[in-house]
Formats: structure tokens, C-alpha cells, sequence
């Protein structure tokens, strides 16, 4: 079981540098933000900053740890010019890149270019278009593509990645095309639970929804002949019926963890405390207890 974060992009840099360098010296194995141009309440009129240059920044500080999004969708990308600002992140990070990648949603980003909502299935079609692109991009180098909904002509990434043949791609997805995607061109996979249970589920309905994720994405992988045991399944804490509980001590997150692992997860992702938020203003001297601790009780 590995530990990571996700650290929200909120800090002015002379307070963020100290908080990415403070999540390689906790040991995580790796630290992650949101890309979203805004988000939800109360950080909707608050400072936030962009993820490729906050991870650029990040990764002046860091030696060690990996860097990446939780995660980058259609909403306001177009694969092109993310690829040459992946390609270029990924060599001042010296290869400690990856990308989490997901269908995007309904939320602020969905219109702030000034778009109708895409329906969930335009959603879909436009993530597989763009997750087909985002890889030929950044494993060709020199690409002319014509799609339904992106095209590049000549585009140019060049030297190419320093990790080989690219930097992997984290894919989040719970629907079966989603899982389909993920075995195709995943090197890892990322759920947040399953949404519904959210306000109403119990803890363990939600286990019990995210172990079906992972027998369904095995399927998927054994499918397009991949080995399901190779590929990390990674939670992103925060959206269960859990909610703070499994912060409040060491071990309330080693049982929580525990019982995920059985579950088939590999990679749980903690949100770096946030003392004046309604969700994630978790105690900071446990927070540091269990990134310290809880892996050697976990291994």
C-alpha cells in the first residue's frame, strides 16, 4: 500500500514551497493536485492557482517524490498544448510525472469557456477522442490528427518524454468504455468510490462498490491482455461515506486502509489538511502521524 497526497493549489509560493517540500520529507510516495480552473465552495472565490505551473514549481523543490494531476479533463484542455506543457514538465521533474486524466464533469470548468454542459455521453466520446490524442502526442512526437472533436496538424513534441514511451497516465473511470480506456492506456487507475453513496451510503456499501470498480476494471485489463496485478488502483480519499472518520487517528486510517487494500487498492491518496475547510481540516499532527507510521503497518 502506497500513500500519497493531494495538496489543493490555494498557497501564494512562498507558503506552497514549503508545503510540496514538507510531502516529500513526509515520505509519500507521491504528491498530486486538482486541475480545475475553479472549484466548488468555499474555495470558489478564494486564491486558486493553475496546476501545470504550481507542479512546475513543485518540482524545483523536490528530488524524489512524483508530481501529478487528480486529475486533468476535457473541460477546458485541448491535447495539443497540454501535451508540450506535460513534456516540458516532465523534464524539469527529471521523469517523476504522471498524469490523472478523467471525463470531467458538470461543475464550474464545464462552462467557463462559455459551452453548454456535454451530456454524459458527449462527456465520454470526448474523453476517449482526447486520452487516444493526449498518447500519440506524447509517444510520436510529430502527429496530424483529424478527429470529431480535436485535431492537431504537425504537432511537434519534441525531445519527447523523458519516461519512456511516456509519462503514464492515471485514468479515472468507473463506467465500463472508462474501464475499456483505462485497460487500453492506463498505467494506473483511479477511483473516488462510488458517487451515490456519498450523502446516504454506508461505509460499507462503499467498500463493497469499490471492490466491484476493481473486479470490473480486471476484467477489463485481463480483456485487452493486461495483467491486473500490474497496474496500481488508486483512491482518492474524501468522497466516501467515511468522510473525516478515518483521519482522527492512526488507527481508524490503518483499519480504513485496510480494509481498502483487501479490497484491491494499492495507492490511497490523503488531501493535505486544510484547517478552515468543511472537509479536510483534519488534525495536522495525525496527518503527519499516518504518512510516517501507518506504511509499515500497512506493508
Amino acid at each position: 500500500m502506497r500513500l500519497s497526497t493531494v495538496i489543493l493549489p490555494i498557497y501564494r509560493w512562498a507558503e506552497g514551497r514549503k508545503v510540496w517540500a514538507g510531502a516529500e520529507e513526509l515520505g509519500f510516495h507521491a504528491a498530486y493536485t486538482y486541475d480545475h480552473l475553479s472549484w466548488r465552495e468555499p474555495f470558489r472565490d478564494r486564491t486558486w492557482f493553475g496546476a501545470i505551473p504550481t507542479l512546475t514549481a513543485a518540482a524545483a523543490v523536490t528530488d524524489t517524490i512524483r508530481l501529478g494531476t487528480l486529475v486533468t479533463s476535457p473541460n477546458f484542455r485541448h491535447p495539443v498544448p497540454l501535451a508540450k506543457e506535460l513534456m516540458t514538465l516532465d523534464d524539469v521533474s527529471s521523469g517523476r510525472v504522471v498524469l490523472g486524466i478523467g471525463a470531467g464533469g458538470t461543475g464550474f470548468d464545464a462552462v467557463v469557456l462559455g459551452q453548454e454542459p456535454w451530456s454524459a455521453r458527449e462527456r465520454a466520446d470526448r474523453f476517449e477522442e482526447f486520452v487516444e490524442l493526449l498518447d500519440r502526442l506524447l509517444t510520436q512526437g510529430d502527429i496530424t490528427f483529424g478527429g470529431r472533436f480535436y485535431s492537431a496538424v504537425e504537432a511537434r513534441d519534441v525531445p519527447g518524454c523523458v519516461q519512456s514511451p511516456r509519462l503514464p497516465f492515471a485514468v479515472a473511470a468507473t463506467g465500463p468504455r472508462g474501464m475499456r480506456l483505462a485497460a487500453k492506456f492506463g498505467q494506473s487507475w483511479v477511483t473516488t468510490g462510488d458517487p451515490a453513496l456519498y450523502e446516504t451510503g454506508t461505509p460499507k456499501e462503499s467498500l463493497d462498490a469499490i471492490r466491484g470498480q476493481v473486479d470490473r476494471l480486471s476484467d477489463a485489463l485481463r480483456d485487452a491482455a493486461r495483467d491486473p496485478e500490474s497496474v496500481p488502483k488508486i483512491l482518492l480519499t474524501g468522497f466516501t461515506p467515511d468522510r473525516a472518520a478515518p483521519f482522527e487517528s492512526l488507527d481508524a486510517f490503518v483499519d480504513f486502509a485496510g480494509r481498502h487494500a483487501e479490497a484491491g487498492i494499492t495507492e490511497i491518496v490523503l488531501h493535505w489538511p486544510i484547517p478552515d475547510s468543511p472537509d479536510f481540516a483534519y488534525d495536522h499532527a495525525t496527518f503527519e502521524r499516518i504518512a510516517v507510521e501507518a506504511p509499515a503497518q500497512l506493508s
